[in-house]
């Protein structure tokens, strides 16, 4: 087992003689607090991966003592354990209510504490490595999207979208409304189930199938649409010509952060140009003022 920190909050001078000596003897590092007033304290210089409460202590009490270690944002995920000589179980139902994820009843057992305490480090150590994985699948997928250039589409038979690139969440914010909460526009279905090249009517988006939707598999689509505008297509909008370049790439479906890298400009005046943007066209949000941009384009 790998070496953890243990902070543990008795003011019992037996309790903590044995509970240093058996974590002692598993490898870990002890911190000892005698009151909730001192382990408060001793959280603002370390967060322990686990923590020992007993739950009677002078002063503040242990069940005070959880809720306000689980207040703090840097102790949401530390397992508490609490250290009780209550037998009854309305207490311990109150002590898991506290924030607490289990408890040792006094008198304390060696045994019984260490086989909990490795319980709890292992669950600990999986679910911080469980969302370590899913913040980095979220990541790659974001610079997936962020780093494609064509407008690709990954879509089940029923319409519902598993992936999209930045283009192509772009051109499908002008397709429906519908797009935006994660399924396709009922024209683009039909083409997903199909095969070969077509257009929804009313848009210059053309559409083609690069791989055919099963109801066991997903389909993929490519969109294009022409680039019939510039950035001073967008004039008559009644915009500044600088206003239209921040209109056109958001279009083009870049961030505030990008464009100010495109400009020359800081990502906080890319920000007041969009806000700006919003209320000169009567928006109140950049998939609104997208639609109006690639209206406007569309035309063109």
């Amino acid at each position: 087992m790998s070496r953890a920190t243990i902070l543990v909050v008795d003011d019992v001078p037996e309790n903590l003689g044995l509970l240093l000596d058996a974590l002692g003897m598993e490898g870990h590092r002890v911190l000892v607090a005698e009151s909730g007033e001192s382990a408060m304290a001793q959280l603002d210089h370390e967060v322990p991966d686990l923590i020992l409460l007993d739950q009677r202590l002078p002063g503040m009490d242990g069940m005070e003592v959880c809720r306000r270690i689980r207040r703090r944002a840097d102790c949401q995920d530390v397992p508490i354990l609490f250290l009780t000589a209550v037998s009854d179980l309305a207490e311990k139902v109150r002590a898991l209510d506290a924030g607490a994820v289990d408890y040792v009843t006094k008198p304390i057992e060696s045994a019984e504490v260490l086989a909990r305490v490795r319980t709890h480090l292992r669950i600990s150590s999986l679910q911080r490595a469980l969302q370590e994985e899913v913040a980095m699948r979220r990541e790659a997928e974001e610079q997936l999207r962020d780093s494609l250039d064509r407008a690709l589409v990954v879509a089940a038979w029923s319409g519902r979208i598993r992936f999209a690139t930045r283009r192509a969440q772009t051109l499908l914010v002008q397709a429906s409304e519908g797009a935006e909460s994660g399924v396709l526009p009922a024209p683009l279905v039909a083409l997903l189930r199909g095969a070969g090249v077509g257009t929804r009517d009313g848009s210059p988006m053309e559409v083609r199938v690069l791989r055919v939707a099963t109801e066991t598999e997903p389909g993929v689509l490519e969109l294009t649409a022409p680039d019939r505008a510039t950035p001073a297509a967008l004039l008559p909008l009644g915009l500044t010509p600088r206003e239209a370049e921040v209109l056109f790439w958001v279009s083009e479906g870049k961030t505030n952060a990008e464009i100010g890298v495109i400009l020359n400009s800081a990502k906080r005046t890319v920000e007041k140009h969009v806000e700006h943007i919003l209320e000169k066209l009567g928006v109140e949000n950049r998939a609104a003022a997208i639609r109006e941009a690639l209206r406007v384009r569309g035309n063109g």
